[in-house]
């Protein structure tokens, strides 16, 4: 996507009647945006990781729920590429759906020689499961080996349920659980991969993308505020604001920098790191633009609201202290890396 396609993306959201109040809302601007081919991204590593960052930050800043079903499908299809899939067909809508939680497993059974497989049993938080056609996800063969499969959702054997989210965030997901019942799929690559692969990390990092994106519209919102009301109280909070974003900005910039200079390279430090700092930056400005705006906001602005509500439930996308152990982990192993030094 280059500068006049982002220009787009952009436009169309600003045209868009955002933020979504439904799954069935969510699903139409999804597919409007792929009709347009406005889900043509920029691969991860491919020297314009950056670029399909701030995509992916310009439509969270709009509505999360959107970006969470957008950046699954423009993962699923960096996944398939990276696998040398088949390509998606057109216009189809996917899902990435890789949530292993206790009690909910699928499994691979009865392969063809065609390579076809079926599928059986529980699959969890399977974001807009009502609404998408396709579904790239994580299942298990009969070596209890974790493998990556791609499903179409519309086909008898395929049952998406009303259970798994009571969440008052990110509720336009519809993030619920879906029952395969001998229905019918591909593997995509082998046993392994979809964890394996370089992409994963590179895609783990740009998450954080979308965390940041949403914090940035919030610092906007008490931006626009201070410009046509400021008090000393509030400019402090716009200060600790723009210091906390201006730090998340450049840590993503230079994660993207550094997997576009080393796309085959285990980008896990990296990731986790940008991930860590986001998640910390996000925090920071929601917590002072709530303390400098009050309540208004919260209960007439519905952007601002929905941002406020659905961006703490879907930064828990993040492992939070786990998270922090694997990147100390890391580091402690890699002492001869200096990542401190100025």
């Amino acid at each position: 996507m280059d500068n006049s396609e982002s220009s787009t993306l952009n436009e169309y959201l600003q045209r868009a009647e955002l933020p979504c109040g439904t799954v069935d809302i969510l699903g139409r601007h999804l597919q409007a945006l792929i009709d347009a081919k406005l889900d043509r991204l920029p691969l991860p590593g491919g020297g314009r990781t950056l670029t399909r960052w701030r995509s992916l930050a310009q439509v969270a800043g709009y509505d999360l729920p959107l970006v969470k079903l957008y950046e699954g499908h423009t993962d699923a299809l960096a996944i398939m590429a990276e696998l040398n899939a088949a390509p998606a067909p057109a216009g189809s809508t996917w899902g990435m759906w890789a949530a292993e939680p206790p009690g909910a497993r699928v499994q691979q059974v009865i392969e063809s020689m065609e390579g076809e497989i079926r599928l059986n049993g529980r699959k969890a938080w399977c974001s807009g499961a009502p609404v998408l056609s396709h579904a790239l996800m994580t299942a298990w063969n009969v070596h209890d080996e974790q493998c990556l499969v791609a499903v179409a959702l519309r086909q008898p054997g395929v049952r998406v349920t009303a259970d798994g989210w009571q969440a008052v965030g990110m509720r336009s997901t519809a993030s619920v659980e879906v029952i395969f019942e001998d229905a019918r799929a591909r593997l995509v690559g082998t046993s392994g991969d979809y964890i394996n692969r370089p992409g994963f990390w590179q895609g783990g990092a740009g998450i954080a993308a979308c965390w940041y994106g949403a914090a940035t519209a919030l610092g906007y919102t008490l931006r626009e505020q201070c410009a046509a009301r400021a008090d000393p109280h509030r400019l402090a909070h716009l200060g600790a604001t723009d210091a906390a974003l201006s730090a998340g900005a450049a840590v993503l910039r230079e994660c993207a920098g550094w997997i576009d200079k080393c796309p085959n390279a285990d980008a896990s430090a990296y990731a986790l790191r940008t991930r860590a700092v986001i998640e910390h930056v996000a925090g920071t400005v929601i917590r002072h633009v709530g303390r400098a705006l009050g309540a208004g906001p919260f209960c007439k602005n519905a952007r601002f609201a929905s941002l406020m509500a659905d961006l703490p439930v879907f930064m828990r996308q993040s492992h939070a202290e786990r998270d922090l152990a694997a990147l100390g982990e890391r580091v402690a192993a890699d002492g001869a890396a200096a990542p401190w030094r100025l």
